[in-house]
């Protein structure tokens, strides 16, 4: 087996998780193993506990304000990602996809094209279609020696027959791909070429892994002159996803200015504990992230061991970000959903590939955010199935 060092992070017992009551938790019965929404078998992150406790022993329990929240973010983003941001230029929401919308609203108009790479994240497909707009599917290249990559020609085929808007998911969901500068200088070319607004969802960025380095888009499109927002959230490399906050940060004064626009609901109808738990994360979480990086780079090794003793016949290449793991089931002749068959018959749940998009069928994505000994479990679990 690969290195299985014990951590913090293998210390969660499964009967501790039970009594969550979050999705992960309570959307199966007991005897499933849930292994599908994004949410870290964690402990909270010491310092996020500690502000948390401060708000509720002091009854602050109010409206969302950003307070402290950009300038956190931004010091983050500058140690962390590389980026000297202005925290003037960013802005609060509740959660990435409402940025997504909202950004949306402000730049495009009803029926306009918006451009995705499948697979990749189902909410986008939804919030598309929420704001009434048109998905166009530029789906992403696979090669054996290169592995996943955006077709820039299919890109650009797009843009000049008129799409507005491109959603560049980046890491990739589900696929765990960090693009590299010399794709992403492509990208901001052609949108700027074309005169696209480019919505650079960085979510799974603070968790990119040992051996990969991100790049952020806003820099490189700021210097092409291409008109963009990037997206932001501690949500899941601190698992906060349930308390509500993120940030839409403009690559430039003129995005900057545009998004002074967004209603003030989306402020209102993020979370004050979110807010006050994100800048802990920025600021004093960097320890606990760094143990749990570490963590997910043995997790994903042994995944990769694991899958070859008990699924052979299931293709799988490590994340070079996150937590999540996209896994190639066509061999194992479960048809379409081999997800539902894991369910039916292995008591594990995985999210089905159909979701996300055309090449979804026939995959699977676990989630290997959790202990080692869970994990195990999980793909045991899947073996059963067959």
């Amino acid at each position: 087996m690969a290195d299985r060092a014990h951590s913090l992070f293998d210390d969660v017992s499964l009967d501790s998780l039970r009594v969550r009551r979050s999705t992960k938790w309570t959307a199966y019965p007991p005897d499933v193993l849930p292994a599908f929404i994004a949410e870290l078998d964690v402990p909270l992150a010491e310092p996020i506990a500690a502000a948390l406790h401060a708000a509720v022993d002091d009854g602050d329990t109010g409206y969302a304000a950003p307070g402290e929240l950009s300038a956190a973010f931004a010091e983050f983003a500058a140690a962390r990602l590389g980026w000297r941001l202005d925290s003037r230029r960013a802005f609060l929401v509740p959660d990435v996809v409402v940025g997504i919308a909202e950004s949306l609203r402000l730049f495009t108009a009803p029926g306009d094209g918006v451009v995705i790479n499948s697979p990749v994240y189902p909410p986008f497909y939804a919030v598309v279609h929420e704001v009434e707009r048109r998905i166009v599917d530029v789906p992403l290249l696979h090669s054996d020696a290169r592995g996943w990559e955006i077709d820039l020609a299919g890109l650009e085929r797009a843009f000049a027959a008129g799409a507005r808007a491109y959603v560049l998911c980046s890491p990739h969901n589900p696929l765990g791909r960090v693009f590299d500068p010399a794709t992403l200088a492509a990208v901001a070319a052609l949108a700027a070429r074309y005169d696209v607004l480019v919505l650079a969802d960085e979510v799974h960025a603070p968790l990119t892994l040992p051996g990969a380095a991100f790049t952020a888009f806003a820099p490189i499109a700021e210097a092409a002159g291409t008109k963009a927002v990037a997206l932001h959230s501690a949500s899941k490399a601190w698992n906060l996803a349930g308390l509500k906050c993120a940030l839409v940060v403009a690559a430039d004064e003129p995005v900057h200015e545009a998004l002074r626009r967004m209603p003030v609901e989306a402020r209102y109808r993020s979370g004050h504990f979110g807010v006050i738990a994100s800048v802990a994360a920025f600021r004093d979480g960097v320890a606990w992230l760094d143990g749990l990086l570490a963590h997910l780079d043995r997790n994903r090794r042994l995944l990769a061991e694991l899958l070859a003793r008990e699924l052979p016949a299931v293709r799988y290449a490590p994340p070079e970000a996150s937590f999540l793991a996209w896994l190639d089931c066509r061999d194992l002749g479960l048809g379409d959903d081999p997800a539902k068959a894991f369910l039916q018959r292995g008591r594990v749940a995985l999210t089905s590939g159909q979701g996300y998009g055309p090449g979804g069928a026939g995959h699977a994505r676990l989630n290997m955010g959790t202990t080692a000994a869970l994990l195990e479990e999980a793909v045991v679990r899947m073996r059963r199935a067959l």
